[in-house]
């Protein structure tokens, strides 16, 4: 396969509201370095992350819900997900799904024409636990909002499945962070998981992979949405602001919170916890800065875990529930890749359910 000099490419110059957004179609396309691959790209799904790093909402200096618009003041220091500036332009994505059609030096020329799905976390291969040297695909390196990208071959896998390329986009970075989460708060057999904002990609990947693990899930999502919700198999869904949590939940024992929320509602799902309970959290799209009341955390012996860089076999587990059928995609929409802009604010409304896609 010839690879073209240039490609279609949708750019980030820098933070700030939809329009640091620039599209074009001259952009160089890259080139495999040793143990790496081109891969030419037949979907890429959107996330939060790319709208928090695009706006500069993980600044300490943004206190706010995110939006998807610009704030008034950023960091430009501490912008990022790591607390590390952002180096401009930049091609963001990290949901990428496609062909390999080129390999470097040390990668194996086999994996050309293999379809791919990229991992997400760039890592030190020699340390790939060490949190302090991890990066993010289209974060820390350019990623698949663009007809082609490329990868760490450590940390890319081989996909055989019937899903479409936009479907298998939904996974990434939702069902890995959510298996991450299920991971590190140890869900099993026994346990009841109470799950806000379901109606999204991670929570609606935390109803299916906590079952997955033998736990009794309770999704919790705005009315409008429940019947696509209860499409995922929850036990149980409740409004996404019952008021009386504790009433709402009828004796159901919550022994786990996965929440990606945050906002007012914290307290009332701390207060609902189990003695010896878990909080895990990867996400504060209500809002970062929360109430906690420190006596209901020692007295009840509750254990708190944030999570975000995950193990890399929660990547390969994910995957191989993909090829197994033990889960399934929530395709909520597809855009063209040069519609980016619109697909985000589509995304920032979350009038859907699932994952939206662009396609190059």
């Amino acid at each position: 396969m010839t690879i073209p000099a240039t490609m279609k490419a949708m750019v980030l110059t820098g933070h700030g509201d939809l329009d640091k957004y620039e599209w074009h179609e001259d952009w160089p396309t890259p080139q495999a370095g040793p143990m790496e691959v081109v891969i030419k790209v037949g979907a890429c799904g959107l996330n939060n992350t790319d709208v928090n790093t695009r706006t500069g909402w993980y600044s300490k200096a943004v206190d706010e819900a995110t939006t998807g618009g610009a704030y008034d003041e950023v960091d430009d220091e501490d912008s990022t997900w790591g607390g590390a500036p952002l180096t401009f332009p930049r091609i963001q994505g990290a949901d990428a799904v496609g062909e390999v059609v080129a390999v470097g030096e040390g990668a194996d020329p086999g994996l050309i024409g293999k379809r791919v799905m990229v991992a997400g976390w760039l890592r030190d291969w020699d340390e790939p636990m060490n949190r302090d040297k991890a990066g993010y695909f289209g974060s820390e390196c350019d990623g698949g909002y663009a007809e082609y990208t490329k990868a760490d071959v450590r940390g890319i896998a081989p996909i055989d499945c019937d899903l479409s390329d936009a479907e298998l986009a939904t996974f990434i970075c939702s069902y890995v962070t959510a298996e991450g989460m299920v991971d590190r708060a140890d869900v099993g057999p026994g346990d009841t998981v109470l799950i806000p904002g379901a109606s999204g990609g991670v929570g609606g990947a935390l109803i299916q992979l906590a079952k997955l693990r033998g736990a009794r899930t309770i999704a919790m999502a705005s009315e409008a949405k429940h019947a696509e919700v209860a499409e995922l198999g929850p036990d149980m869904i409740l409004p996404r602001d019952p008021g009386n949590l504790r009433k709402a939940l009828k004796g159901e024992k919550i022994t786990v919170v996965a929440d990606v929320v945050g906002g007012d509602n914290f307290g009332k799902l701390i207060d609902v916890l189990e003695r010896g309970g878990r909080y895990t959290c990867s996400g504060a799209i209500a809002g970062p800065l929360v109430e906690l009341d420190l006596r209901t955390f020692y007295l009840r012996d509750l254990t708190f875990t944030g999570s975000t860089v995950n193990r890399p076999e929660n990547f390969t587990d994910v995957v191989k529930f993909i090829e197994d059928g033990k889960i399934k995609p929530a395709l909520a929409a597809t855009y063209p890749l040069n519609q980016l802009r619109e697909a985000q604010q589509a995304f920032i409304s979350k009038t859907h359910t699932g994952n939206i896609v662009v396609i190059p």
